[in-house]
């Protein structure tokens, strides 16, 4: 990949891509009850809050690791004065604004540069790519548990029986 190419995809589309899905991200994480934030469905599973937690600062994680083009886990660690729902919610705001302001200054050629993380030593701009599958998938996760705990699910990728998306008749 030349820089150029890593700065289209980037800047026509991931970050566009990652505004679409904050807002749906946050729309999950306020969904969730604040007296169920335990709530898992097995106990193997993390609880509703943990997850929550998870979601939201792996995708800071992800971008400003990125951005910096190294992995430090304190760009993304949460105080522990984050309890609610809510709390996630308006933590989420503030670090993801923010990374993805670090992460759309970032040069090409700085995104076409290979980042160590884990297992994997790839071009920073494939872990925006990881980041957003990543966080489709535990989001869908989330989801899938609001029902149990009693509360609503909000549109994601279309309308919900909760949160319907009413489409305009046709003239």
């Amino acid at each position: 990949m030349t820089p150029e190419q890593a700065t289209f995809l980037l800047h026509e589309v991931y970050l566009p891509q990652i505004r679409n899905e904050h807002k749906t991200t946050r729309r999950v994480i306020e969904s969730i009850p604040a007296d169920k934030a335990d709530y898992k469905p097995d106990p193997k599973s993390m609880g509703s809050m943990e997850l929550a937690k998870h979601l939201a600062s792996s995708e800071v994680f992800f971008m400003m690791g990125a951005a910096q083009g190294n992995f430090k886990r304190e760009n993304a660690a949460m105080a522990d004065s984050i309890k609610t729902p809510a709390d996630v919610s308006a933590w989420y705001e503030d670090h993801a604004t923010k990374a993805s302001a670090a992460l759309a200054a970032v040069s090409g050629a700085d995104l076409c540069k290979n980042v160590h993380f884990a297992i994997f030593d790839l071009p920073a701009i494939t872990y925006i790519g990881l980041m957003l599958s990543h966080s489709a998938h535990h989001r869908g996760q989330l989801s899938a548990y609001l029902r149990p705990m009693g509360a609503k699910v909000p549109r994601i990728y279309g309308g919900s029986a909760d949160d319907p998306i009413e489409i305009p008749a046709a003239t």
